[in-house]
């Protein structure tokens, strides 16, 4: 969903206006940081994520301004992203999101509504208890939908989840924004 279809900000509101990471190891840490994962997954509060983040990636400030600042992150649809879904319908085909996210994102964002009636179906990693790129997100998706997985297109903006979606046996494409996802949905006769 996020660098899909919604819009992110940059990272120096998450990190604050003197981030000591640049993008790519921020990329890196973030991804295999046991306390976004514990908060992706429902594990832990909020608070609990933002004061163990601050001092997991070693950043200035408290947590709850940390949290402030990743509470804004998500700036809403991007544009045209509600347009290319809605134009899934023609294709009878079912419309579902897997994000690895939290209730702060998914129920606060900007177009939080928006966002979230434009799918059929959800599966959302906190809910869930489950998260990318692990085959069981995927593999509980597959059982729910009732589909063969070589019939589920998956689009994700990080290669690891593509990675994990193919080692199911998803059909995956790495998209970053609108363009890109419309281009791989036509790519299978889809957009």
């Amino acid at each position: 969903m996020g660098g899909v279809l919604v819009e992110l900000g940059p990272l120096t509101e998450i990190l604050g206006p003197n981030p000591t990471l640049d993008d790519d190891t921020f990329w890196a840490k973030w991804l295999a940081s046991p306390s976004v994962r514990d908060f992706e997954m429902g594990r832990c509060s909020p608070e609990e994520f933002g004061d163990r983040l601050v001092a997991e990636l070693e950043l200035d400030g408290a947590g709850g301004e940390l949290l402030a600042r990743f509470a804004a992150w998500p700036k809403g649809l991007m544009p045209g992203a509600a347009e290319l879904v809605a134009s899934l319908g023609s294709h009878e085909v079912e419309v579902a999101v897997l994000s690895n996210t939290n209730a702060l994102h998914w129920e606060t964002q900007p177009d939080a509504s928006d966002v979230q009636a434009l799918f059929d179906r959800r599966y959302l990693s906190y809910e869930l208890g489950l998260a990318k790129p692990d085959a069981a997100i995927f593999q509980h998706v597959v059982y729910d939908l009732g589909f063969e997985p070589s019939t589920i297109l998956f689009l994700d903006d990080n290669q690891i989840n593509v990675d994990g979606a193919r080692a199911v046996g998803m059909q995956s494409e790495l998209t970053k924004g609108v363009d890109a996802a419309r281009s791989a949905l036509a790519a299978v006769g889809l957009a």
